[in-house]
This record gives C-alpha cells, sequence and structure tokens, in this order.
C-alpha cells in the first residue's frame, strides 16, 4: 500500500493507464463520508474520457434501500451504515460487470435531493473499458462486502483532513433539507460511526490518496 500526495493530472494518468483496450478493468475509488470521492471519480473519468477511453464511473450508493424499507426496518436514523445497503445486490452487479458480456449491465443512481435509489439509471455498455467503482464499504472485510475488493483491479482510498470533511458533511445536509442542529447531531453520530468502520479497511486498499482541499 502506497500514499501519494500527486494532483490531479498524475491520478487521471495512473487511471488511464487501466483503461487498455480490448479488457475492462475495475477500479474503486473509497472513502468515509464527505471525504470526495465522488468528486474524484467523476473528475477522473472526465480525464481518462479525454484520453479516449471509454470510462464509467458505477456509485455503490445506488444501493441504498429505500426509505419506506429503511423504516420498517427500524434503520432509517442509521442511513448509510452498512446494513442499510442491499450488499448482496451491489456485489451481484459487480460480478456482471467484471465478467462483460454482449449486453448493456444497468446500475442503480443515487438521487440526494429525493435520497432514494434510481435503478437502471447507468448504462455500462459492453465496450467500457475501465470502470470506477466509488462508494464507502469496498474494502469492507465481513461478507458480503467482502467478495467486492477481489473483483477490483486497483482500490484507491480517498482521505481528507477530518475537520474538513466534517463540515463539508454538514454542508451536504444542510444543503439537501436538514437544519443546522440536526445535520451536525447525525454528522457526528451516524456518519461518524461509519467514517470509523471505513478507515479501519483502508488498509486492503492498492493506494492511499491524500486530497487536500481540492
Amino acid at each position: 500500500m502506497k500514499t501519494t500526495d500527486e494532483g490531479l493530472d498524475a491520478l487521471v494518468a495512473r487511471a488511464a493507464a487501466l483503461a487498455q483496450p480490448g479488457g475492462r478493468r475495475l477500479l474503486g475509488i473509497v472513502g468515509p463520508p464527505g471525504s470526495g470521492k465522488s468528486t474524484l471519480a467523476d473528475a477522473l473519468a472526465a480525464g481518462v474520457a479525454a484520453q479516449g477511453h471509454d470510462v464509467v464511473v458505477v456509485p455503490m450508493d445506488g444501493f441504498h434501500l429505500a426509505q419506506t424499507e429503511l423504516e420498517r426496518l427500524g434503520r432509517a436514523g442509521r442511513k448509510g451504515a452498512p446494513d442499510t445497503f442491499d450488499a448482496a445486490g451491489f456485489v451481484a452487479l459487480l460480478r456482471r460487470i467484471a465478467k462483460p458480456g454482449p449486453d448493456v449491465v444497468y446500475a442503480p443512481a443515487f438521487d440526494r435531493a429525493l435520497e432514494e435509489p434510481i435503478a437502471g439509471a447507468i448504462p455500462v455498455t459492453p465496450d467500457a473499458q475501465l470502470v470506477m467503482v466509488e462508494g464507502n464499504y469496498l474494502l469492507l472485510d465481513e461478507p458480503p462486502w467482502a467478495d467486492a475488493r477481489p473483483m477490483l483491479d486497483e482500490a484507491w482510498y480517498v482521505r481528507l483532513d477530518a475537520a474538513v470533511r466534517v463540515e463539508r458533511l454538514i454542508a451536504r445536509h444542510r444543503r439537501f433539507g436538514r437544519g443546522e442542529r440536526e445535520a451536525r447531531e447525525f454528522v457526528l453520530g451516524s456518519d461518524e460511526r461509519n467514517a470509523e468502520l471505513v478507515a479501519a479497511s483502508a488498509e486492503r486498499a492498492d493506494l492511499i490518496v491524500n486530497v487536500g482541499t481540492w
């Protein structure tokens, strides 16, 4: 496992090196809530695509359980914890993506404004050379999440200063409708418990990316 402070251009070059014609690679972008992994994955994908490669980003967040199901299970107050996702469904999708066939594979997205997953929103075509899989629990060493790591050709762990990350998360929750007090309590409670769990899995990454504040 290596640690890097490289800027975006260098990271794009690393990712592009995985995207070779005639095959498919999976690159995992992992990090705790608010670390910037989604932003990094999108920026990497844009940079790799600009070099002529077919690349797509598949977010783990598309496998959030629906709000009604979380409420039925009594888990709505812990949304974002490992057991609030369809982990088995996520792993099954990775298996399909890792062994491309002649058909398009559709992955779900997550709508933050609705706070709900959207089925069939992301097409992974047979020509996709690089699939960036982005999410919190790709390195988690407990079933069924543990089956995800062997399918990733590389996994990068995104690390950001904790104070910056927490304030970003609070701002995000407020942007999508929570009040200041509610947002702070949720971040310092449920989100931080999840962040500790994700951080404990960092040793299974190939690369630690210190993103600073970019």
